[in-house]
């Protein structure tokens, strides 16, 4: 229900589409789409709904037999559902019946057989029957199903305009017939009075008739289906392609609804909208229109509908063609990703190795910080021994008078001497464990002619023991002097001796600063 009341919204709309701007027009019809869409998702819904109406009518002959009123009710359930069944059940009735019952089952048979090819067998079935042998009550039938024969022949021989035109005279010569009989004010009489003016070029006035249709009969009436799409036309040719797209929506929603198979709407606007370049749209609706045809069994259907193949391998054509399109631009975007994440992963595993050096590094660091530490404690403790003996010594001379002799042994200096190699070799012993490469490494500071050699068994020199208190930070050649029990001008004198041996004079003690 309430979807029928947005049908009469949407009807309400369109009657006041001249007065309407192009963007409601537009929003309009993209409206209608939508509700098609809705529609056709439930399409299998609706063609199993008829299908068992049919069925429960077929289950009734089981009961009462083959009456024509049954074969009637159950060919008229398969007409423009399943037109070979209906075909089959209407010669069943041809055969069980007699009278005005078989003249019936003959008239609707003439009116279909031209769907499925036989144009001749309907000719020759219609123009059999005498319409002075039709009671009144059953002309406006009799018509009707003259109208329709002539008008799928006139559609066959479209290419062939004296044929075409010799049909379509006839159609609307049973239609004019027909639209005296129908009672007036009717929405049969206004549907065929407005297709009457609608096939004889009176547009305008059809238009009236054919918007009155649409606008009350419900949405699933074959009468909308069939006002819509020559509103369609009327749009269309009016230049209101938004107005078109719109009716050929709404003409499509009734032959949905209804499980109408033999359709042209759908296929119309599916031709419609891959001119807008909706392809998608347009390769569901085309083929959709394509299935209702064969499952129809209409081959003039399948034949207008084959005229839109090209159309459907296009629109195939390109929503695969943009579906690789899609599927590259995804492909690269992985790609990317992928490129990404390997320089994320070269530059964490460099990370990871540089954070190795600098943990190895430190590690040295504090292996060579516990060393100097040890080392540095073992010569206090070395001093400590020695202050201690010489204070032994000290109190043992001047107590035993010997202090002539203890004065002689302090300036003689010997004492100094073994202090300054004990020293000397615990700090180089230190040093060297800290920094093994030092004296190479200051080596290649030096030019080749000038570089230090050690005497064997000496660990470091005079030369190598005032550079490595600079690597050691101690610069001042005050501090450096008193450490190494030399005079200031010595290491004065050192220092410049060094400087004159290096390759670059002024960088060299910033460069022994910075050795590893």
């Amino acid at each position: 229900m309430r979807r029928f009341f947005l049908i009469l919204i949407l009807y309400a709309c369109c009657a006041a589409m001249t007065a309407a701007s192009p963007s409601d027009v537009a929003k309009t019809y993209q409206q209608a789409l939508y509700m098609l869409d809705g529609d056709l998702n439930k399409r299998e819904g609706y063609i199993r709904d008829r299908q068992a109406r049919i069925d429960s009518l077929t289950a009734l002959t089981h009961t009462y037999g083959n009456t024509p009123g049954l074969l009637m009710d159950i060919a008229k359930g398969y007409m423009s559902f399943n037109n070979d069944s209906a075909i089959v059940y209407l010669m069943r009735g041809i055969d069980s019946s007699t009278g005005i019952d078989r003249q019936r089952f003959r008239w609707n048979l003439a009116s279909l057989l031209p769907l499925a090819g036989f144009f001749n067998d309907a000719l020759s079935t219609f123009d059999s029957i005498s319409p002075d042998s039709i009671p009144r009550s059953d002309l406006v039938a009799y018509y009707d199903a003259g109208r329709q024969m002539h008008s799928y022949m006139a559609a066959f021989f479209n290419t062939y305009p004296a044929v075409r035109d010799s049909h379509m005279h006839k159609a609307l010569e049973y239609q004019s017939k027909m639209i005296e009989m129908l009672p007036h004010g009717t929405a049969a009489h206004k549907f065929n009075l407005g297709e009457y003016y609608f096939l004889t070029g009176r547009r305008d006035m059809a238009r009236i008739l054919l918007e009155e249709v649409v606008a009350g009969e419900p949405p699933e009436s074959n009468l909308t289906a069939r006002a819509a799409n020559h509103l369609a036309v009327i749009a269309h040719e009016s230049g209101d392609d938004d107005l078109r797209l719109y009716y050929l929506a709404l003409s499509a929603i009734a032959d949905t609804k209804s499980a109408t198979r033999e359709v042209m709407s759908l296929q119309e606007l599916g031709t419609a909208v891959y001119d807008t370049g909706d392809i998608a749209r347009a390769y569901r609706y085309l083929g959709l229109a394509l299935e209702n045809a064969v499952e129809c069994g209409a081959p003039l259907r399948m034949i207008d509908t084959s005229k839109s193949l090209p159309i459907i391998q296009n629109s195939h054509s390109a929503a695969a063609a943009s579906w690789r399109r899609s599927m590259y631009w995804i492909l690269a975007a992985m790609a990317l990703l992928v490129v990404g994440l390997i320089g994320s992963m070269i530059a964490l595993r460099h990370e990871m190795r540089r954070m190795k050096v600098l943990q190895l590094k430190l590690e040295a660091a504090n292996t060579a910080k516990e060393v100097y530490i040890s080392r540095f404690l073992q010569l206090c403790s070395i001093y400590m021994d020695k202050l201690n003996n010489f204070c032994k010594i000290a109190v043992r001379k001047i107590a035993a008078g010997q202090s002539d002799e203890f004065y002689r042994m302090l300036k003689s200096g010997k004492f100094i001497e073994e202090q300054t190699s004990d020293f000397y070799e615990v700090f180089d012993n230190a040093f060297l464990h800290i920094y093994p490469d030092f004296v190479e490494q200051v080596n290649t500071l030096l030019r080749p002619e000038c570089r230090i050699v050690t005497r064997p068994g000496e660990l470091l020199n005079t030369d190598l023991r005032i550079l490595a208190f600079m690597r050691l930070g101690i610069e001042e050649s005050a501090r450096i002097a008193q450490v190494l029990n030399y005079s200031l001008n010595t290491i004065y004198a050192y220092r410049n001796r060094l400087k004159a041996r290096a390759i670059d004079k002024d960088n060299f003690e910033s460069q022994v600063a910075k050795l590893n």
